[in-house]
């Protein structure tokens, strides 16, 4: 599993982008997550699903009204990853409105959960593999703080939590 002070696995997520620029064209794009992460500070947040209760009305809206603070804390991006396809991920982010200020990362496959060693299995509940619920501040790829939350718990992964360990770094 991966701990402090652990580089981020290599791999890739997807993002859907809603506008043309940069690199990024409209749709679907495949994201590299070492080449993604270098020379930045990352807050990454990742959670068991999209549209699920307490990730919607907590977890992603709690990083959107952050997002401001995180960057003054140093923070230059903040990733929300789970386990959906692309589509669903780009959806929920124009259903959150996170205009931008939260990269909506899609982990179809699991590959990077399972790269990390955050699963949870759900298929008792018919979701099944998807990503545990945590949060990790990274600087060029290395974990500097890792949140795991217990199971069913929303405490310690969440956004003050997070601006909390970036003003501290």
């Amino acid at each position: 599993m991966l701990k402090i002070g652990d580089q981020v696995p290599a791999g890739s997520l997807q993002e859907f982008v809603e506008t043309e620029g940069g690199a990024c064209s409209v749709g679907p794009n495949t994201v590299d997550v070492a080449a993604a992460l270098a020379g930045k500070t990352v807050a990454v947040f990742a959670l068991p699903g999209a549209f699920t209760p307490t990730c919607s009305a907590q977890h992603v809206p709690g990083y959107v009204a952050q997002a401001d603070a995180l960057k003054a804390a140093g923070v230059d991006e903040i990733w929300c990853v789970s386990v959906n396809d692309v589509f669903v991920m780009g959806a929920w982010g124009r259903d959150l409105a996170v205009g931008g200020k939260v990269r909506m990362m899609a982990d179809g496959s699991a590959e990077f959960t399972k790269a990390t060693g955050l699963t949870l299995d759900l298929t008792a509940r018919g979701m099944g593999l998807r990503s545990q619920r945590y949060s990790m501040l990274l600087v060029n790829g290395q974990v500097k703080t890792l949140n795991i939350e217990a199971a069913g718990k929303f405490e310690v992964s969440d956004a003050s939590t997070m601006l909390a360990q970036a003003v501290a770094r």
